[in-house]
């Protein structure tokens, strides 16, 4: 059986994600969608939401599954026995940064290989923290994220709404 693991913050998934986790699903037998809890940076949604909006999503491919991580990728790659990490890609810009994490996941643990997919072309501009921006100013990401993740941004403003009077 052929595993992939395709880490990130997810915060909030975007199409581009569902994009490529369902190109993903074609080719591997299970793809694990680690949700990472990254200390390092301030989420905007809280991890157990993130996963939660995550299994929504993706409740249609049958191939996936969800969890929520911290460490390295490689760690949960091995205990998955998975032999492929995926990493999306939108632009140039994305590759450098992707590239060395690569070779060091590589140096970590020389069996696993690093996947670059690179998000569809109407995707390839969006990005969760551009996401996040354009829903806290009150924008439209309808065609940006899926359903579930519209379906939070409106319940979080109509909180916030009745909050404030």
């Amino acid at each position: 059986m052929t595993i992939a693991v395709y880490p990130g913050s997810f915060d909030p998934i975007t199409l581009g994600h569902v994009d490529i986790v369902t190109r993903a699903s074609q080719m591997f037998e299970r793809v694990i969608m680690a949700v990472v809890k990254n200390p390092q940076k301030r989420a905007n949604i809280e991890l157990s939401t993130r996963v939660s909006l995550v299994e929504q999503s993706l409740k249609h491919l049958p191939n996936i599954q969800v969890e929520s991580f911290e460490g390295l990728t490689v760690d949960l790659a091995k205990a998955h026995q998975a032999k492929i990490i995926i990493r999306g890609l939108r632009a140039v810009s994305d590759f450098e940064f992707e590239f060395a994490m690569s070779q060091m996941n590589k140096r970590l643990c020389p069996n696993v290989e690093t996947l670059f997919m690179m998000a569809g072309l109407e995707y390839q501009f969006l990005s969760s923290s551009m996401t996040n921006e354009v829903a806290r100013l009150g924008g439209s990401i309808e065609g940006l994220v899926p359903e579930q993740v519209r379906e939070y941004y409106r319940s979080q403003s109509q909180a916030a709404e009745k909050a404030g009077t």
